[in-house]
């Protein structure tokens, strides 16, 4: 039996799909499986999916998260790598995995290298982690914030029973939701600083990260970390914590995420809601220094004008190659 297996969920990726097939084929790793699901491309992607003889399935068009349930469907393998199919994994970096995996494990996480559409890389690591194996820790960290530092989907490698939750998250259409907060509930949770894979970001990213503003985007995203955190409280309390109470609303993602959202509405921010953002930025796991940059912009959002404040959001919204030059020229057109 494969200890592991890589499953590549696709929807109209044409551009990359060959890509991400590649970089798993390609490492010729006998511990590791891969599948990949076609979620009814409209595209070609089936036509270059088919084209590289690997085991692939087409399903109806239901959205990522339906698509990475489809895969497990179709293994039996202890431990699952959803590797976005835009995304890719460096060469070497399954044998790395394999061998840190282990019964105790239920999650493993390393840091990804940003690359452009052409598969250039810039930026520092995303996101920056450390080396790590904590539990109890991890636990702590999610009872007080309701999130831990954790990379993006095709940085993570979760244990089958942890995937098994994705199942019942139907508000979702992300693949590991609140499978990365979980986690640490059900064992350990290891953690790579080296970069094993790529993280694409181009004009096509369904996420629509790097694109512009977009109130819907950030009102999805404050909806989801809600239901989230109801879906992972229940959780919680079904392994057996139940002195564990989350408070998703005084949590830093859904403060900052909240703000955003009110004004691109149009609101002016509160000063209790800056005093309660502030007050979770000050516990967050970030430098000194990031923290600082965070302030002066907080403090900017509330007192700057409308226009400008827009422009700030959507530069610390944005994921793609911003340089310091390109902030300027943005902020003063």
């Amino acid at each position: 039996m494969h200890k592991l297996c890589v499953i590549i969920p696709c929807y109209n990726y044409q551009n990359f799909v060959g890509e991400a097939i590649e970089s798993v084929v390609s490492q010729n790793c006998p511990e590791c499986d891969l599948i990949v699901i076609d979620d009814q491309s409209t595209d070609k992607s089936w036509e270059v999916i088919q084209s590289w003889g690997v085991r692939a399935y087409r399903v109806p068009n239901g959205g990522g998260r339906r698509a990475f349930v489809a895969g497990l469907e179709h293994t039996t393998a202890p431990f699952i790598l959803c590797l976005d199919a835009d995304d890719k994994l460096k060469p070497g970096s399954l044998a790395k995995i394999i061998q840190r995996l282990d019964q105790d494990v239920a999650k493993l996480q390393y840091s990804l290298t940003k690359i452009d559409a052409r598969g250039a890389s810039f930026g520092e690591a995303h996101p920056n982690l450390w080396n790590y194996r904590l539990r109890d820790r991890l636990i702590k960290e999610v009872a007080r914030t309701g999130v831990y530092r954790c990379p993006p989907t095709s940085g993570n490698v979760f244990r089958r029973d942890v995937c098994e939750l994705v199942k019942e998250a139907e508000y979702d259409r992300a693949v590991d939701g609140v499978a990365l907060f979980a986690a640490p509930f059900y064992g350990d949770v290891v953690s790579l600083s080296e970069q094993l894979g790529c993280y694409r970001i181009h004009g096509e990213n369904i996420s629509g990260m790097g694109g512009l503003l977009k109130p819907e985007v950030l009102k999805h995203e404050v909806d989801r970390f809600m239901l989230r955190m109801r879906h992972l409280q229940a959780i919680i309390r079904a392994r057996g914590y139940d002195g564990i109470t989350l408070a998703p609303d005084r949590a830093y993602f859904y403060l900052e995420r909240s703000l955003y959202y009110a004004i691109v509405r149009g609101e002016r921010p509160t000063f209790r809601h800056l005093r309660l953002l502030v007050g979770a930025l000050i516990v967050e796991r970030m430098s000194l220094g990031t923290k600082l940059k965070l302030l002066a912009l907080f403090v900017c959002l509330k007192f700057c004008s409308e226009t400008f404040a827009l422009k700030l959001i959507q530069f610390r919204m944005g994921t793609g190659r911003r340089t310091t030059a390109e902030f300027f020229r943005m902020i003063l057109s």
